[in-house]
């Protein structure tokens, strides 16, 4: 384990049996609480933008608007949210994609992105991988290229990666680290 990896890991909070029975969230907030700490996060995220070649930086609702705006300031990149359906004001294109129990839909407002852009995907925690997948194809709908998938915290447990790899293709799926 590197030290960076140590330091993260560190600064993140297990909270047992939320937001159910059973389930252990991992809590973020006392490594964004830590400058240092969120520092060498937005740092690390920020090299995977430069290493992708990404022009842009999306943020999915709401924790990777945490990550992904300052890593885009980092990495001196426009910063493009996808929220949750309803959210944006204008005209928006949506994806909507399954969970465990229903569906959800995301949209982002298609002028930000363009043929041009190479996109880099910023968020909080891989699980299941629904919410990036939908994103995925969100971005290439909005006729932008993805030039990949940064997650602080991949759980590698529910097999996120495996559902992500076919569409994905060649871009990189990058965890700082894997529960």
């Amino acid at each position: 384990m590197t030290g960076i990896e140590e330091l993260l890991l560190s600064r993140i909070r297990d909270v047992a049996d939320y937001p159910e029975p059973g389930v252990t969230f991992k809590d973020i907030t006392p490594l964004l609480a830590d400058p240092a700490a969120f520092t060498v996060l937005t740092d690390a995220l920020a090299a995977v933008a430069e290493r992708t070649g990404a022009t842009k930086v999306v943020g999915l609702e709401a924790r990777g608007f945490i990550l992904g705006a300052p890593v885009a300031v980092r990495a001196g990149l426009g910063f493009i949210p996808v929220r949750k359906a309803g959210k944006l004001p204008g005209a928006t294109l949506g994806q909507a994609y399954e969970l465990e129990y229903g569906s959800a839909e995301i949209e982002v407002h298609a002028e930000d992105l363009s043929a041009d852009d190479r996109v880099l995907i910023v968020d909080d925690v891989l699980a299941t991988g629904g919410t990036a997948e939908a994103s995925i194809q969100l971005i290439r709908r909005a006729g932008a290229e993805v030039a990949g998938l940064a997650v602080l915290m991949e759980l590698g447990f529910l097999s996120g990666r495996t559902r992500l790899q076919p569409t994905l293709a060649d871009a990189p799926l990058e965890a700082l680290l894997v529960v």
